[in-house]
């Protein structure tokens, strides 16, 4: 809903109106809140859509959406029953003394449109309560066709209705259920879905792309995790000329706009990957067969082919192309690891190939990563790795180390992602805007509490390094930089390029992973448009790009929150196991509710802290479990002794964060 208020407000065309958005116009337009000129909607002058926000006894404010220009006040009996964070169309009032004014005319979503409920007992009685809120969902038992203790429920707030019969909260199944409840989201694709994926050919026939620049000949590799079944991108480095090519997966070549699988990759937006599996983007007989860069196999690729200055490491020059690859070798980064370990020989001469070029682009990266840290930052906080068995219970969390390999092929992108940017001027660009003052001061405060007291160094730049240099002089080096983190914007993607302070790149897109977020096949498309001199094209992918940058920036947030609800959800499951058992923790917050995360034989899980005694933030202590809540994956502790900074055993690996890339 938020994305067709914002295209409204900006003007929507008739043709990019999807069918379940009709009716809304159509009711809007015969109330007058639209106008409809040159075949295009737009709000009337008079009328606003927001968020609203500020809730008090008096009224709230209206945050507009799409536009930059004050909020207006609106006073109680003027809200329509709308609450804080909901969606709505608000008119207007002129002639009103004061800063500007409206009331509510129309709530067009609410804040959470979507719910998840469970049965429970309390006060004697079973009751169907929200498992968010703990307050009642609204449903007699009678309304409802399965009424067992631990029955859980989706509820669809917009309309006031059962939309699903989850199953029961005893299933430790019924986890994924309910974080992918929460937001709607479904794994299974629509049989016209599947039915045009799987109308594509098997392999790729090059003799029908006699336009595409083949570079079959090159020895391309990939390197991802062990489970990956998507690959996305292959690099392959030439040390003579020292050319590096990025193939990207050709996405755009299969997947068209106003088709049913983009409808329904516009609608995911990203892939969402859980311990056990992913649930993709794109159906896999693309995004694992088609589109995966697959080795020993033709793949369409769209490829920077970027030549590096060996003496300043600056970018000469660069070109990007359709392509055809043949990648040589599928590696995991245990393997790469491992060969530039010296435990690790080609078994074949195709491997033997790749393998040359590897210490050499390993080099390079190493020294391009020296040069981007003279702007940019290196914030190392801590990624959690989970292992669960087939019943969903888990076998092992541990914190993921950074290794050269994830450095080598992460600078390989970002080269790929930053030439992307450099090519347009309105699209989608991936945004980081620096920290405001309010912020910051925040942090310094946090800081001062475990006795960083931070000095100003004349720059932000110069003042984060020396505190990181602080933190690592005591060990502190993830929890700081996670601090720091907290204390910034989120990245986001935008239509107009405004910079990415973590990164100290002047201007970044992402380009390199189409196959699981939409913004790089959007980019694709814009890229393949401008290249061809195609303004219609081009014009059709910018016209309603405010709305989906804002959009997709919405669903990766939705993406990455559902992977950590489902974490907490295993983490609680895990905990009610071990009731009355103690194990060693680190305080995270130190202040109500006070928080600690668990480092022992399972790591990551945070628990609430019953009883705190003057604990201070990072203190390494030992708590014990008190309760799980199956419901709310809520975990609460007593606090039982400190643990001497002698006998810490916490991990020190890190990777790098990703909160802001």
């Amino acid at each position: 809903m938020k994305s067709l208020l914002i295209r409204l407000t900006h003007g929507l065309y008739d043709q990019d109106i999807a069918p379940e958005e009709r009716e809304h116009i159509n009711e809007w337009l015969t109330r007058k809140l639209l106008t409809h000129e040159d075949n295009k909607y737009q709000l009337a002058s008079q009328y606003r859509a927001g968020i609203i926000s500020l809730a008090s006894e008096s009224g709230a404010y209206l945050q507009t959406l799409g536009e930059s220009i004050r909020d207006h006040f609106i006073e109680t009996n003027n809200l329509m029953g709308a609450k804080s964070g909901d969606l709505v169309i608000a008119q207007r009032l002129l002639g009103k003394r004061g800063g500007p004014q409206a009331k509510v005319v129309v709530i067009a979503g609410r804040s959470e449109t979507f719910s998840v409920a469970v049965v429970t007992m309390k006060n004697g009685y079973l009751s169907l309560q929200d498992i968010r809120t703990d307050h009642p969902a609204g449903f007699a038992l009678n309304d409802l066709p399965e009424t067992a203790e631990g029955s859980l429920y989706q509820i669809n707030n917009q309309s006031g209705t059962i939309a699903a019969y989850l199953g029961n909260l005893s299933d430790p199944k019924v986890d994924e259920k309910i974080v992918l409840a929460l937001y709607n989201k479904h794994d299974a694709f629509e049989d016209d879905v599947l039915a045009m994926a799987r109308e594509f050919p098997k392999e790729v026939d090059a003799s029908l792309y006699p336009n595409r620049r083949d570079l079959r000949h090159l020895p391309f590799c990939t390197i991802d995790p062990v489970t990956a079944k998507d690959f996305d991108d292959a690099i392959c480095y030439i040390p003579e000329t020292s050319t590096l090519y990025v193939a990207i997966a050709d996405v755009s070549e299969y997947v068209h706009p106003f088709g049913a699988i983009d409808a329904e990759a516009i609608y995911r937006s990203f892939s969402i990957y859980l311990p056990h599996r992913s649930i993709p983007m794109l159906p896999r007989e693309l995004s694992e067969t088609l589109c995966s860069l697959q080795p020993l196999v033709d793949r369409l690729a769209y490829t920077f082919e970027i030549h590096i200055d060996p003496v300043t490491y600056e970018m000469d020059s660069f070109e990007l192309y359709e392509s055809i690859i043949h990648s040589h070798r599928r590696f995991s980064y245990e393997e790469i690891d491992a060969f530039l370990e010296g435990n690790l020989e080609a078994k074949t001469e195709k491997e033997a190939k790749v393998l040359a070029y590897i210490p050499l682009l390993n080099v390079l990266t190493y020294k391009l990563r020296e040069e981007r840290m003279k702007k940019g930052y290196n914030f190392r906080s801590s990624e959690l790795e989970m292992r669960i068995d087939e019943e969903q219970n888990i076998l092992s969390t541990e914190f993921a180390v950074e290794t050269p390999s994830h450095a080598l092929i992460e600078d390989c992108m970002l080269l790929a992602n930053k030439a992307a940017a450099s090519m347009y001027e309105r699209g989608v660009f991936r945004i980081h805007e620096s920290p405001s003052p309010m912020k910051l001061q925040s942090l310094y405060t946090e800081l001062a509490s475990i006795g960083i007291f931070v000095e100003s160094q004349g720059s932000i730049k110069e003042t984060i390094m020396a505190i990181q240099a602080e933190a690592e002089r005591r060990d502190l080096i993830s929890e700081v930089d996670t601090l720091i983190i907290r204390a910034q914007m989120q990245a986001r993607y935008a239509p107009y390029n405004m910079g990415h302070f973590g990164l100290g790149f002047d201007r970044y897109t992402h380009f390199t992973s189409p196959i699981r977020r939409y913004s790089d096949l959007i980019v694709h498309r814009l890229l393949k448009a401008i290249a061809a001199g195609d303004t219609e094209e081009g014009s059709y992918v910018l016209r309603n790009i405010e709305s989906l940058c804002t959009s997709i920036s919405e669903k990766e947030r939705e993406a990455s929150d559902i992977e950590i609800r489902f974490q907490e959800r295993k983490f609680a499951r895990w905990a009610a196991t071990v009731i009355g058992q103690e194990f060693k923790a680190r305080v995270m917050r130190a202040e109500e509710p006070f928080i600690a995360e668990i480092h022992d034989t399972i790591t990551g899980a945070k628990v609430q802290i019953s009883s705190q005694f003057g604990l201070m933030l990072f203190d390494d202590i030992i708590v014990k479990i008190e309760t799980a809540n199956l419901a709310t994956a809520k975990i609460t502790a007593s606090f039982v002794s400190r643990i001497e900074k002698e006998d810490e055993t916490h991990p020190s690996g890190h990777i790098a964060g990703k909160l802001y890339e």
